[in-house]
């Protein structure tokens, strides 16, 4: 639970930039603010802060904290950082990484094997080692989800690493002279030689739902691309793609593919569950959190460990208020207590309130956590919510996060219209709808005249056209086998990143280390190259999960049809956003108002406008209002 930064400069001497690198690595307060440390050399510095891992959550014995104070070491994060191996009292390569290698204790004993000696049990120093042994090559060695900076003071040179999925952030700025690099925008912002600059294409990746991989709203500023490693040197930047998702015929029979799939689930969370921490399952009493919550549950019971700690969550009065509809069915709570009982889990469930929910919207909790405008509201304040509810029992959570893009689970995977679209699938569920029925875009209080030099559809469509010719094929692929391949490339590859950085941000914000195991990179090659007719070989969403689980859960839970993370329906919360707006207004002080549309913006305070068809547009409003005002935003339009 950490922020990397760093700072490398071939032209000048950053042993006296101390005062820099602290600036850039406390920018990062909201990732870890309990331990940091710096390592400055000729041309080199590197920071990092991480959470104290070794305090377990609430609920946790005297005798769970003391082994992980103990041990700290063999925490995900590694302990002390950044780590250097030496020779002769010089570094010969030092090592800042945040995130989790799940198949660190192998890696380990290979490189032990070849001669390697460790002083932890961490697995950062096995990455640090790995390197050594290997060089850019480890990057194709982990299995994990991790962000990782390597300074090698041989050959004065740093690698930039980040997962093949991108579940962990990683961002750059180059510099005439060498790199500023952090894990958050703020860390590589807290630079002095970076701007915040936001310009036309900065603005519309900030709006458009769709990530760009690689893309970031600053100019000058970009993200390491998942599956791909950044080396610096004396020469330039240069990057490298180390893993993407190959086209790859799909030999097995039907029988065989459900049995794959399950020895790999069986082995990813068996890899996953290991942690010195307090570790518990987030259920919803879906499909994908259940297969999770019950494989946990045998892989503990299989170790003669515990029970499963599961976690649920609800709004109070949420399951008295439900009316079904399309989207929401069944509440979430009967399935997941049924799922419960029927592994034995220890469940309980954290009952959120809308006043909260209110409360943490208006303090820009969610703004601060995300580093940007244009998020998904109300459902990242939940989600934020939740994490700080999940930390006071856990430190460790596994989220089912990544299997509807994996499986096929979304509408638009079984929806003809949006799979015949010249468009990414869930394009016209973007345009309205996501804040509920009724609401409109979020661009919607913008000033009429920037939507249009935006031309977010134009943005969108060219975004398409280039995650479009990415996608691997097979020649024998028939159309509707070509068609959800691509399908399922535009969810893994372009979807999926921003629910994967939500969550992310939001957990460590919290200081909750979320796991998912889903996106472990085995998994998605296989079941990316299984053909859709046995993904969706019973008609239904998931069915190839479905199949790889179903011994293992109620009938009931394995048949429950997709239902979204629940929200407030306290009609307070959009209202009391619209009195925040009208203040905003009225004081006339807001450098955001140069963005907004007057004349929307009265027709969305007049008092017969309907405060839900306009949540998600006055939301956006009041973002862009803290955000300019904080980050200091020079906008270049």
């Amino acid at each position: 639970m950490c922020g990397i930064t760093g700072w490398v400069a071939f032209d000048r001497d950053l042993t006296a930039e101390r005062a820099v690198l602290e600036a850039m690595t406390a920018a990062q307060v909201c990732r870890g603010p309990d331990v940091g440390g710096v390592h400055l050399e000729a041309h080199a510095a590197l920071g990092r802060l991480r959470l104290a891992e070794t305090e377990a959550g609430a609920g946790a014995g005297a005798e769970t904290k003391a082994k992980a104070e103990a041990e700290a070491d063999g925490n995900a994060d590694g302990g002390e950082q950044p780590l250097s191996v030496e020779h002769d009292g010089r570094p010969l390569a030092v090592l800042g990484f945040t995130g989790e290698v799940h198949n660190h204790r192998e890696l380990r004993a290979e490189l032990a094997s070849a001669g390697h000696r460790f002083r932890t049990r961490g697995t950062t120093e096995v990455v640090l080692h790995a390197y050594l042994e290997w060089g850019e090559g480890l990057a194709e060695r982990l299995n994990g989800a991790y962000a990782f900076a390597i300074w090698d003071a041989r050959h004065e040179e740093l690698l930039l690493v980040r997962d093949r999925l991108g579940v962990k952030p990683l961002h750059y700025h180059p510099t005439p002279d060498g790199v500023v690099f952090g894990t958050g925008l703020g860390a590589v912002l807290a630079h002095p030689a970076v701007r915040a600059v936001v310009d036309l294409d900065g603005l519309r990746e900030l709006l458009s739902f769709t990530r760009t991989p690689g893309a970031t709203p600053y100019r000058g500023v970009h993200e390491v691309r998942p599956g791909h490693l950044v080396r610096v040197r004396r020469g330039g930047v240069t990057v490298r793609r180390y893993w993407a998702l190959e086209a790859r015929e799909h030999v097995d029979s039907l029988e065989s593919t459900v049995a794959t799939v399950r020895a790999l689930l069986d082995d990813i969370v068996h890899r996953q569950l290991d942690s010195d921490l307090p570790l518990c399952s987030l259920l919803s009493g879906g499909l994908d959190s259940s297969a999770l919550t019950a494989l946990a549950a045998k892989t503990l019971r299989q170790a003669g460990a515990g029970p499963v700690r599961s976690l649920a969550v609800d709004f109070t009065g949420r399951d008295e208020e439900l009316h079904p509809d399309p989207a929401r069915s069944t509440p979430d709570g009967p399935y997941a207590r049924m799922l419960a009982r029927h592994v034995g889990a220890d469940h309980s469930v954290i009952e959120l309130d809308a006043a909260e929910l209110t409360e943490l919207r208006r303090s820009h909790a969610v703004l601060r956590a995300r580093g940007l405008p244009g998020g998904l509201a109300d459902l990242d304040v939940a989600l934020l919510l939740l994490f700080r509810r999940v930390r006071e029992r856990a430190a460790v959570a596994l989220s089912g996060e990544a299997a509807d893009e994996l499986f096929g689970g979304y509408p638009w995977y079984h929806d003809p219209a949006a799979i015949a679209a010249d468009d990414f699938p869930w394009a016209a569920r973007l345009d309205g709808g996501l804040a509920g029925p009724g609401s409109a875009p979020r661009e919607q209080l913008l000033d009429a005249d920037l939507v249009r030099k935006l031309d977010l559809a134009g943005h969108r469509r060219a975004q398409y056209r280039e995650a479009l010719a990415e996608v691997p094929h097979l020649a024998s692929a028939d159309p509707t086998e070509r068609r959800m391949r691509e399908i399922s490339y535009l969810n893994l590859t372009r979807f999926a990143g921003v629910l994967l950085d939500r969550n992310e941000r939001m957990s460590r914000a919290a200081g909750l280390e979320v796991r998912v195991p889903f996106c472990d990179h085995r998994l998605v090659q296989y079941v990316f190259n299984t053909p859709w007719a046995m993904k969706n070989v019973d008609g239904r969403q998931k069915s190839l999960l479905r199949a790889a689980v179903r011994d293992l859960l109620p009938d009931a839970v394995a048949d429950r049809v997709k239902s979204p993370y629940p929200i407030t329906a306290d009609p307070r919360y959009p209202q009391l956003l619209r009195a925040d707006l009208a203040r905003l207004v009225d004081e006339r002080k807001s450098p955001a108002l140069e963005l907004l549309d007057r004349r929307r913006l009265a027709d969305a305070l007049a008092p017969d406008t309907d405060p839900q068809s306009v949540r998600l547009g006055v939301d956006l409003a009041l973002d862009l209002d803290v955000w300019l005002t904080d980050h200091r935003v020079t906008l270049e339009l």
